[in-house]
């Protein structure tokens, strides 16, 4: 992105759920360490190009120590020979004795303390993803705490930008359409004008594309309901406006916000225990029966305390050649004991291989078992966090907390959407949550994918999941608001149907968003699930052979 065009503000999101994990796990080992060493790497071959382009790095990479790195960035750029002034952010760490990490979601006032001071490079802890865009943002306009509307637009500018290439075509239900077929996407832009509206755009020759579907796609990316809480506002993602502006570029606009909550989200890992998995092939007929042996025996041999069986049908009958005519026994053991989940459990499970069932083999040598991370939310007051932007100089900035706040609706967190009455003046695209029980509809149909009609992009927050689904035309937005109730979800995807699952329609992007609570159980870190970020759940759903309406085409609007 350097080398490719005009650029302000390089941002750079390292930080997610499983990654402050990693890096607790880093600090155990060595306390100068917790901050994400490949941003340092990258940074090695990069740095003087942004110094003498004038363009501003701010990264999230500072993790568990940003004031280290902060100090690692200075000795890269005395190595290097460039003058380089760093500004970074601290106060997101939290004291718990009880937790392996413990950090609070910062919002961007303090990035942008640090850039009016002159840093070149600002680095931060766990702030919110968006606050990269948001940061900078405020710096070159000004806004101050009361500028609501703008703060929520460059939120939305900063949500879209934070997983680089979904938003140009990366992970898109419809890549096939994509000039290239998806093969490069090209790295977003986020061009945030004064008012706090946007166009996303991409450099000249780079490949993928920016639609408004692209950018839909992305919009629905790890949401619930309409609020979408942050530190410094409450985005109402009903209110996004989304126009094609020109070949790959969308206008974001009309974006409204509401004051913050009165807390912080509170991020917690913790290590959970030991886990380790086997995968048993089971080849030909009576795969039930196979499988049945398999847990008796693995079972009798361990102790079925922490054991968990998933058979996955991949076998077809009358198959020619042995995989086609396999299924997989996916065998996940967690505990606390490291020896009973270690070799214990995966050498019982290879010696079962002349002992079990005819054609048993397995898909991996026994291994040792590896600790896994538990990630819960908390909620912490906003003035009780000390939010402080370290300027280049060493100056030390107590950056205030909103004074201007509203309690979030039952049961909410701040960094959380969750369901909520529309504030005055939202607009009739504001919504609840809604489950009504629609008809499937009367008109003629035919059988065929969910997915010839639809979009969807789905993810993971914590143990929960969600999963958009948008519509390409008028004509189907107006039949899959009706048709995909939460009932209907429960019997397309039947794992969704003994959890609590929240419904919200958003009319602006013509898509329903669900959150399912719980469907990934303690977190992607101690998930046995097979796609334990529930990256692929859209992409299931999509698949799904419905009845659909035969006066609705395939084309998008």
């Amino acid at each position: 992105m350097l080398d490719g065009g005009e650029l302000d503000v390089l941002t750079g999101d390292y930080l997610a759920e499983l990654t402050m994990l990693i890096l607790g796990r880093d600090r155990l080992r060595d306390p100068d360490l917790g901050y994400a060493k490949t941003f340092l790497r990258q940074l090695d071959g990069c740095l003087g190009t942004a110094l003498d382009r004038g363009v501003r790095i701010v990264t999230n990479a500072g993790g568990l120590n940003p004031a280290g790195l902060a100090a690692a960035i200075g000795a890269l750029a005395d190595r290097l020979g460039l003058t380089v002034r760093v500004g970074h952010v601290e106060g997101d760490a939290l004291p718990r004795p009880d937790a392996l990490t413990a950090n609070a979601y910062l919002g961007a006032f303090g990035i942008a303390a640090c850039l009016d001071a002159g840093a070149d490079v600002v680095v931060t802890g766990r702030v919110t993803d968006a606050s990269l865009a948001v940061g900078p943002a405020i710096a070159r306009f000004g806004w101050r705490r009361d500028d609501l509307d703008a703060l929520a637009g460059a939120t939305v500018a900063g949500h879209l930008i934070e997983c680089g290439a979904q938003v140009t075509g990366g992970n898109f239900s419809f890549f096939t359409e994509l000039p290239d077929g998806g093969h490069r996407p090209g790295f977003p832009i986020a061009e945030i004008h004064p008012d706090g509206s946007s166009v996303l755009t991409k450099h000249p020759g780079t490949g993928g594309a920016v639609t408004v579907e692209t950018v839909t796609a992305q919009l629905l990316y790890e949401v619930g309901g309409p609020d979408y809480l942050g530190p410094d506002v409450v985005t109402r993602l009903d209110t996004v406006r989304l126009d094609q502006d020109g070949p790959d570029r969308v206008r974001v606009s009309g974006v409204r916000g509401t004051p913050p909550p009165t807390t912080l989200k509170v991020g917690v890992n913790n290590l959970g225990g030991f886990r380790n998995s086997m995968t048993f092939v089971l080849c030909g007929l009576a795969i039930p029966a196979k499988a049945a042996l398999v847990r008796g025996q693995v079972e009798a041999a361990v102790g079925a305390d922490g054991l968990e069986f998933t058979l996955a049908r991949t076998d077809h009958p009358d198959a020619a050649d042995t995989e086609a005519a396999s299924a997989l026994l996916h065998v996940h053991l967690r505990d606390g004991d490291r020896v009973r989940a270690g070799r214990a459990f995966s050498a019982a499970a290879v010696e079962l291989a002349l002992a079990s069932y005819p054609g048993c083999t397995l898909t991996t040598l026994p291994g040792d078992a590896t600790p896994y991370g538990v990630f819960t939310t908390d909620v912490v007051p906003q003035a009780e966090v000390p939010h402080v932007a370290v300027l280049p100089d060493g100056e030390r900035v107590a950056v205030p907390a909103p004074t201007t706040v509203a309690e979030p609706p039952p049961g909410a967190g701040a960094g959380a959407t969750v369901p909520a009455e529309p504030p005055p003046g939202a607009g009739a695209g504001a919504t609840v949550p809604t489950d009504a029980a629609a008809p499937a509809g009367s008109g003629p149909s035919r059988r065929g994918p969910l997915g010839e009609l639809v979009g969807a992009r789905s993810g993971d927050k914590g143990g929960d999941a969600n999963l958009g689904v948008w519509a390409r035309t008028d004509a189907t937005w107006a039949w899959l608001r009706d048709w995909l109730t939460v009932d209907r979800l429960a019997g397309l995807l039947p794992e969704t149907a003994p959890l609590s699952v929240e419904r919200y329609e958003l009319p602006n992007l013509r898509a329903v968003n669900f959150v399912v609570r719980g469907l990934l159980g303690p977190g992607v870190a101690a998930s046995t699930r097979f796609d334990p970020q529930a990256k692929a759940l859209g992409e299931l759903l999509r698949s799904r052979v419905v009845d659909l309406p035969t006066t609705i085409g395939e084309a998008a609007g």
